[in-house]
């Protein structure tokens, strides 16, 4: 039986890998653009939205010629995602402790990002500057919060991108098999960045803001991409953080990740294991996961 390649949640046959390499040969003053474009074409690889996944077939023919599956063409223009991932300039910002109670700050509001303008700048040079994973450019479907109390002052960043392809513990506490988790991970979401500003001190903000963006993420994910989200994760690193507020916002602990990473080689963990906890967003996202 021929062994199937799984790369950005898509099984590639031999055929698939045929094609590109046809394509690559039958149009050799195409630019790699084109080639993805034209790819999510002959697969009809679209989202929920009905919008072409450009940026997913991008990273997959990157992966494949990382694998020395097919060759592309040379670069003609620098990299998008190298310019997007450039360090964020500046932006002047008021660093004025804010404490106190939480109802001093109301409304806090927890509001969507768009991908341009001033607050997608803003966000980005929050979370470059203070949080300590940094930040690069988003590849996939993924939605930034910015949280603000009720006098516009920025609380907190927030950042949901593709959910991990595997994670043991996710996917035995989901009773998934391998043909499920193909099926339905892109109802999944990873919240893969949560920063409090360092200068914002003030209790029970964190699993405030929490229940806030999970009470309205599923719907902000409906109206941009054209499908709901089912289940958040997050991987919480230990003994840096004890999850506390994700457990305070209702979230189940439901054991470690193995310390492999998206671009694991397979011979040995990259990072330290972290804790992961789910949250399901309707009552009966459980049973649309493993229909």
């Amino acid at each position: 039986m021929e062994r199937q390649l799984v790369i950005q949640g898509r099984a590639l046959r031999s055929e698939d890998v045929t094609l590109i390499r046809d394509w690559l040969q039958a149009h050799p003053e195409s630019n790699r653009t084109q080639l993805s474009r034209q790819l999510c074409v002959a697969w009809n690889w679209r989202n929920g939205a009905g919008r072409l996944k450009d940026m997913a077939a991008r990273s997959l023919l990157l992966k494949l010629e990382a694998r020395g599956q097919i060759r592309l063409p040379p670069r003609r223009t620098a990299s998008v995602n190298g310019l997007r991932n450039r360090r964020a300039g500046a932006i002047e910002h008021d660093q004025s402790p804010i404490e106190g109670p939480l109802q001093n700050l109301q409304p806090v509001r927890v509001q969507p990002v768009t991908e341009t303008g001033s607050e997608a700048r803003l966000f980005q040079f929050l979370l470059q500057r203070y949080h300590y994973l940094g930040h690069r450019n988003c590849v996939g479907e993924n939605l930034k919060y910015l949280a603000r109390d009720g006098q516009g002052r920025p609380l907190a960043c927030l950042l949901f991108g593709s959910a991990a392809w595997k994670a043991a513990a996710r996917d035995q506490w989901l009773g998934w098999s391998a043909q499920q988790r193909c099926a339905h991970l892109h109802r999944v979401t990873n919240n893969t960045r949560f920063l409090i500003l360092p200068w914002v001190g003030v209790r029970h903000l964190a699993s405030h803001l929490l229940g806030q963006v999970t009470a309205r993420l599923s719907a902000d994910w409906q109206q941009k991409y054209g499908h709901p989200i089912y289940l958040v994760e997050s991987f919480v690193e230990q003994p840096r953080f004890a999850g506390t507020c994700y457990q305070a916002a209702g979230w189940l602990p439901v054991g470690l990740t193995t310390g492999r990473t998206r671009n694991d080689d397979g011979l040995k963990p990259r990072t330290a294991p972290k804790a992961i906890y789910l949250k399901l967003l309707r009552a009966d996202a459980l049973r649309r996961l493993l229909a």
